[in-house]
């Protein structure tokens, strides 16, 4: 092995590891968010965790939210008592990202209601789950919901993000979306996006979810780098290792750990997608870097990149190749394609 990809295999072990366990204290706090009266917000999976504390957040700051979620009951259920917290009532939309159809149907739903978007949080997603659970539409069922469903549904919100952008003051409008640390880890194979011999053969639960959350940073940096000259700004966000339901399809004694291990409230998980999506500074974050980060990547492209707690980071480095985002993209694209013309 190359002395080159030994040092970057350290680089994201230590990147792992530091973004997992050694976050310390939060230096922002949810008291910093402007208010946000007139701008509407969809939030996917805003009924429970991290999402949940997101969109409370932003009731409190007077935004309107959308609540996209698979589950209508648990949605009102978090509706009812987020109104009981913040004397606002978020909407619900009815979103199963791991089914292409429903993507498409809750974009035309929102549609229907809103002519403008200015934050689209990306925050649903699945982890560990098994390899016998596949999307409605035959993808593994983690690059399905983390990566092709937020990727449609995205594409589909474009037009309304862009006239959005046009006629709003800053000229921008945010899209963030949750990664992870995982995605320093583990493998990235095309072949193994949609279920067949080498899915099943040769990954693991763990290997397919940090490959999910690799293809949320590229495509994330993708989307900034194509749409960013018209008023998106896209930044992916680890919301750090947080106490959360994430663990519900683990065994049992491999969830006791991970529980165990998840030392920090799941408010601090939803500081780091309020920071991108609310403030000044994160207007700025298409084209940010830290001093002295270029030097971890593999290419001289800023990362979008914001580890806990809401700081900006660095991705891991080939996930920064503009080869692999043009190629990522291809492909998301083909994969939606035929959904394109159909009927809801």
């Amino acid at each position: 092995m190359a002395l080159s990809a030994i040092l970057a295999a350290l680089n994201n072990a230590y990147s792992f590891f530091a973004q997992t366990f050694l976050c310390g204290e939060p230096t922002w706090s949810v008291e910093e968010i402007p208010d946000l009266t007139g701008q509407i917000a969809i939030v996917t999976g805003g009924n429970a965790g991290i999402g949940k504390d997101t969109v409370k957040e932003l009731l409190k700051h007077n935004a309107k939210v959308y609540m996209a979620c698979r589950s209508e009951e648990k949605a009102i259920k978090a509706i009812k008592e987020l109104q009981v917290i913040t004397g606002k009532t978020a909407e619900f939309i009815q979103l199963d990202l791991a089914d292409l159809k429903s993507v498409k149907a809750a974009v035309a739903a929102y549609t229907v209601k809103e002519s403008q978007l200015h934050i689209l949080i990306n925050n649903a997603g699945v982890m560990y789950t098994p390899l016998e659970q596949i999307t409605t539409d035959g993808y593994d069922m983690q690059f399905g919901t983390n990566v092709l469903g937020p990727f449609y549904f995205t594409k589909l919100l474009l037009p309304t993000l862009l006239a959005t952008a046009s006629q709003c003051p800053a000229g921008k409008v945010r899209v963030v979306s949750s990664t992870s640390s995982a995605h320093y880890i583990g493998a990235f194979e095309f072949a193994s996006f949609k279920d067949g011999p080498v899915r099943r053969s040769r990954l693991l639960p763990e290997t397919l979810y940090g490959q999910s959350k690799m293809g949320v940073v590229i495509f994330a940096t993708e989307l900034a780098r194509r749409y960013g000259e018209r008023g998106i700004i896209s930044t992916s966000v680890n919301p750090g290792h947080v106490k959360s339901d994430l663990t519900r399809y683990m065994s049992p004694i491999k969830g006791a750990i991970v529980r165990y291990l998840q030392f920090y409230p799941v408010s601090y998980g939803a500081l780091g997608q309020l920071y991108a999506a609310t403030t000044a500074a994160g207007l700025a974050l298409n084209g940010k870097v830290r001093p002295g980060a270029l030097a971890a990547c593999s290419a001289l492209t800023a990362p979008q990149f914001l580890k806990p707690w809401a700081t900006v980071g660095v991705p891991r480095a080939s996930s920064q190749d503009p080869r692999l985002g043009r190629d990522l993209w291809q492909w998301l694209e083909d994969q939606v394609a035929p959904f394109e013309d159909a009927t809801i």
